[in-house]
């Protein structure tokens, strides 16, 4: 199904999945019903269940790596796909069905305006809620990422992002695979490069199957790992790695 036509702006959904059999074709069918004429790919990150299998089955298209490469690793490889294949547009969707699906066209739109659009959480729209340790973390990034970037976020943390053309040839030469180096580290760098983001209000769903938080101890572990994550991101000197974002022709 993949492929790029004539259309001003051909659009590559990608979606990072590990070992989510039980949420992806769900998701991919989700995706294909609010918008059938964007391209999906699923980035399978060295699942052991039948992930690949049930991606294809909903309808997508799978680029399956052969070991766990986490987030990060995974954006990187559809980010190069999407550079390669002359997509102009590409979004993350998570594979757990936390990203609404009809929420794709607003996210997108936030391109017309900057290089990067988050689908952002606290910010008016729907009921998504963290407490403690964790929400004091988002709260203390998504301020450090408002000066980095020159605009308000109130998400620095939000997988739920668009980019752009400029954006996209960044994430191929910087995508970290660390953690939390999908969301701060790639993002600082391409701020360091000269792009531009924005953020669009979404509402978050809960997982369909499966867990994605921790107690008490795992918020904390959270807390302090994110601030250590945005240090170094910070003080990381980026600038060579994306100045040339914009002035390189898609490979």
């Amino acid at each position: 199904m993949l492929g790029v036509n004539e259309r001003d702006h051909p659009t590559l959904i990608v979606v990072p999945a590990w070992n989510e059999e039980r949420n992806v074709g769900h998701t991919v069918s989700e995706i294909l019903a609010a918008r059938p004429e964007y391209d999906v790919v699923v980035i399978d990150d060295g699942s052991t269940d039948s992930t690949a299998a049930v991606a294809r089955s909903a309808g997508a298209a799978v680029i399956q790596l052969p070991f766990n490469l986490g987030v990060g690793g995974a954006m990187r490889t559809g980010f190069t796909y999407a550079l390669r294949h002359g997509y102009t547009r590409a979004i993350q969707v998570d594979a757990d069905g936390q990203h609404n699906p009809a929420d794709i066209d607003s996210v997108l739109e936030g391109l017309e305006r900057a290089d990067i659009s988050i689908g952002a959480r606290f910010a008016e729209v729907g009921d998504y809620d963290v407490k403690g340790p964790r929400r004091w973390a988002m709260i203390v990034l998504a301020r450090v990422m408002s000066r980095v970037a020159g605009t308000k976020l109130t998400d620095a943390t939000s997988g739920f992002r668009a980019a752009g053309p400029s954006a996209i040839a960044q994430y191929v030469r910087y995508y970290p695979a660390e953690y939390f180096g999908d969301t701060l580290d790639s993002l600082v760098a391409a701020c360091h490069a000269g792009l531009t983001v924005t953020q669009v209000p979404v509402a978050m769903r809960p997982r369909m199957h499966g867990t994605s938080t921790q107690g008490t101890f795992g918020a904390l572990v959270y807390l302090l790992r994110a601030v250590f994550a945005l240090g170094l991101a910070v003080v990381r000197p980026h600038r060579a790695i994306g100045a040339v974002a914009r002035t390189e022709e898609p490979a």
